[in-house]
């Protein structure tokens, strides 16, 4: 929680999910990878959620989930997990293009009643679309694991532009020196930084501000990359109706700190508004060493002081209980995820796709063009 720091004239930031009133529904997972293994479960199993089995492509390696989680079920294909009809809830961690593909089987099974992707959501903003028709036409709740809204800093900024503590938004940032873990898979789908890193940046800049009217995007390949890529090192700026700007800085290159230099790897973020600025860090680039996001503040109503927050959560792996806290919720309620449904998700892949356009086109793209036929 906050620390006593936080005057009691505001109380504390939001920056801890909802979760559902029934713990004990039962989770499918499919896949046994890092994402799984040591985030989402670990993540389940504070949270009090009840995953029951398992099913990956190395049935070793789910045996293993299973026996460090306390699984009770392992089962020997996906195929089987997916007729397992004790899952209501079906939690998928597998590549993109994989993921289609467990996606078209799972919505034909009726004891399946919600889903849980992984982002991206798709290959291509058109794959998403065809996911997002086919839960739909089959009922079933869909929600996409854009996990970083679960950053505890990152809702903390949202709670304070709910509140309009910062005023009207004038220019935000975001701005990431890491060297993320590119996974094989990657090699395959021929993209980099922009579908795997900066979807985070460009999902987070939505839920703080809503859709903007266009972006524009520029890329290079990344020297330490090896494979065929042109989204390396990506820097965009996102125009809004109203005014406000919104740029990132995704650097996965950030000098040649594996070469033999000194690192200087983090994550910073800053949001400035017409009443207040709020600035924050995310812990993530030092994991597997527990180093919580952090947020400052100042504004007027509150004047001459910076405000500075601080609790015990990580974004990994701590966060990853609110996605699926959201798709319970929702399950619960009969409704859509409040912020993570695969509608709403549409829009961020639309916005990726509109970068990837800019970059190759030279020119601002609005994002949605995308979604139209």
């Amino acid at each position: 929680m906050p620390s006593a720091n936080e005057s009691p004239a505001l109380p504390s930031l939001a920056i801890h999910p909802t979760l559902p009133k029934r713990k004990d529904w039962r989770i499918g997972l499919v896949g046994a990878g890092f994402i799984i293994a040591d985030c989402h479960l670990v993540a389940y199993r504070a949270a009090g959620f009840n995953p029951v089995a398992i099913a990956s492509r190395n049935r070793n390696k789910a045996a293993e989930a299973a026996v460090r989680h306390k699984i009770g079920t392992v089962h020997d294909t996906v195929e089987h997990l997916l007729a397992d009809e004790r899952v209501e809830v079906l939690d998928i961690g597998v590549p993109p293009d994989k993921q289609f593909e467990v996606v078209q089987q799972a919505v034909r099974r009726k004891h399946i009643k919600g889903i849980l992707c992984q982002k991206p959501l798709g290959v291509n903003y058109a794959q998403a679309a065809v996911i997002v028709r086919l839960c739909r036409e089959a009922g079933k709740t869909l929600a996409v694991n854009q996990n970083m809204r679960y950053d505890q800093s990152v809702r903390g900024a949202k709670d304070l532009l709910s509140r309009e503590l910062l005023g009207a938004p004038v220019l935000a940032t975001i701005e990431m020196r890491a060297i993320p873990h590119w996974m094989p898979w990657q090699a395959e789908q021929g993209w980099c930084t922009l579908r795997i890193m900066s979807i985070h940046h460009l999902d987070t800049f939505r839920l703080w501000f809503g859709d903007p009217e266009r972006i524009y995007a520029s890329t290079r390949p990344d020297p330490r990359t090896k494979f065929p890529h042109s989204d390396g090192i990506c820097l965009y700026i996102l125009e809004y109706a109203h005014g406000l700007r919104c740029s990132a800085w995704d650097d996965v290159w950030t000098g040649p700190a594996k070469e033999g230099c000194e690192p200087d790897i983090g994550i910073q973020w800053r949001i400035e508004g017409t009443d207040g600025l709020a600035r924050g860090t995310i812990g993530w680039p030092k994991y597997p060493e527990r180093c919580p996001s952090t947020l400052d503040y100042t504004c007027k109503r509150f004047p001459d002081q910076w405000r500075q927050p601080r609790w015990k959560e990580v974004w990994f792996p701590d966060a990853f209980a609110g996605p699926m806290a959201e798709l319970l919720c929702a399950l619960e309620s009969g409704g859509e995820p409040v912020s993570l449904s695969g509608a709403d998700n549409l829009k961020t892949m639309a916005l990726v796709d509109a970068a990837y356009a800019s970059a190759e086109q030279h020119r601002a793209v609005d994002p949605r063009g995308i979604a139209k036929p």
